[in-house]
């Protein structure tokens, strides 16, 4: 700071005079003293290029002027996947989402005047269970990634131990995250290799890394691929044999027709919520799902656990309260259980909504367009000159891969969007498949003329790559 006694009224720590006596009060001499433990390399050293103070109408218009440059649905077709999917948000869940009792609450602490947030999530519990086919799910936590990296490091506080498998065929962002997080708890790592025709795990290869100090196995159905894990109850046995536990990530979506975790022997499932009426956001906020089949697994949960009880006076009231908080750094510290604090909870009310909403019977007429119109596409695709599908001979729900005769994945992804078209994301290298395969995702919001649109965009890509 300079000895310039500028003044702002509502950033007072900018005038030098309070600068100064701030700086007097902690014994530093400048500021920089007092941010001398950043080490010199990663400081800035220059001044931040922010520009000179613009009208409010300029300033909207500049945003607008580069928010135009974005390629979003519905003015361009998004056929990505792999973790945020498009679907159809309906108008009530909006509705009920941007209630300001719901919008505007921050964490439903204060059971006494937040019976309404924690009903809601006490319903959302109470759903996701009937879903996944498990007996007990927290309200919820960021994302499916950190679902999965807290899945892991419960296996290994459960188990007492110190490895853990994936699967090879999982996403790779979570494959990151679970990194993240089980290093720094000394979490050694290995993964699962696939079966590279069927797409799915490769049951020798799990039986071959399987031993009795292996926490869990972390595997996904469907897969990133899209395929579908049909022997994932042998998968779980394989694991439970050496005394391990099957943590299963799932998309909701995809139990309107396959099994749940719970009907195939996981004993955590994690997942992502963002199809159950949140939108894509651009990658956020999202919503984690977690759950166990045991009830004696409930106790290790990350996040918040609704309880339901009743007023100890007559007539016994209905009540909701916060229980089991064994994760609470207010009150665990250290020893707490994860470093969950809060969440999104706006998400799981929306999720609450949309399930309530469709039903058992919307849920399962969703599945079968999902599934109607990913065939179709993919069938579509195949006769597009230069592509080949199917990659892997698993049955998929909802995500395919293709793979291209000729074309680089990464130059046609980038032709399609310049096309108005988002589609074909690039598998790379990441699962040892070369850089000629893509992925691809159709939902119930896709028309036969989208899926049109898709296929002369896309030969338009590959000739041209």
């Amino acid at each position: 700071m300079s000895g310039e006694s500028s003044h702002h009224p509502l950033l007072p720590n900018l005038d030098a005079a309070i600068v100064a006596e701030m700086l007097s009060a902690l014994g530093a001499k400048s500021v920089d003293e007092l941010f001398s433990d950043i080490p010199q390399e990663v400081r800035l050293k220059r001044k931040l290029k922010v520009p000179d103070a613009a009208t409010e109408y300029s300033v909207r218009r500049d945003i607008q002027e580069r928010l135009s440059a974005n390629r979003t649905p519905p003015g361009s077709l998004c056929f990505l996947g792999g973790g945020v999917w498009p679907h159809y948000v309906p108008a009530a869940v909006e509705s009920i989402m941007s209630r300001q009792e719901f919008y505007t609450s921050y964490t439903p602490y204060q059971a006494e005047i937040s019976q309404g947030m924690l009903q809601a999530l006490f319903e959302y519990q109470s759903l996701m269970c009937d879903l996944l086919g498990m007996q007990a799910c927290n309200s919820s936590l960021y994302d499916w990634a950190s679902a999965a990296g807290e899945a892991v490091r419960m296996a290994a506080r459960v188990t007492g131990r110190k490895r853990a498998l994936i699967a090879g065929n999982v996403g790779p962002q979570r494959q990151r995250v679970i990194k993240t997080y089980a290093e720094p708890a000394g979490i050694e790592l290995a993964t699962v290799g696939f079966d590279t025709k069927s797409g799915k795990v490769d049951e020798s290869d799990l039986r071959a890394r399987m031993s009795d100090d292996v926490a869990c196995l972390y595997f996904e159905n469907p897969n990133y691929f899209g395929i579908i894990e049909d022997d994932a109850d042998e998968v779980a046995s394989t694991v439970h044999a050496s005394g391990g536990l099957a943590i299963a990530g799932v998309d909701p979506i995809s139990l309107s027709l396959i099994k749940g975790p719970g009907a195939y022997g996981a004993d955590i499932a994690v997942g992502e919520g963002q199809p159950l009426g949140i939108p894509m956001n651009y990658g956020g906020p999202h919503l984690g799902v977690f759950a166990v089949k045991d009830m004696a697994l409930a106790r290790s949960m990350p996040g918040r656990l609704i309880g339901m009880t009743t007023t100890i006076h007559e007539p016994n009231d209905r009540a909701f309260a916060m229980v089991l908080q064994a994760r609470e750094q207010h009150i665990r510290r250290e020893a707490a259980t994860s470093n969950v604090c809060t969440n999104q909870s706006l998400m799981a009310v929306g999720a609450a909504s949309y399930l309530s909403l469709l039903g058992k019977e919307g849920m399962r007429r969703l599945g079968e367009t999902v599934v109607s119109n990913s065939h179709y596409a993919a069938g579509r695709l195949s006769r597009v000159r230069g592509v080949r599908y199917p990659l892997f001979t698993g049955a998929f729900f909802k995500e395919f891969t293709v793979s291209y005769d000729e074309a680089n994945a990464q130059a046609v992804f980038e032709r399609l969007a310049r096309s108005g078209v988002l589609g074909g994301y690039p598998l790379d290298g990441r699962f040892g498949l070369g850089d000629r395969c893509a992925s691809f995702c159709v939902t119930e919001v896709h028309t036969r003329a989208d899926i049109e649109r898709l296929a002369a965009a896309l030969q338009e890509a590959v000739d041209g790559a």
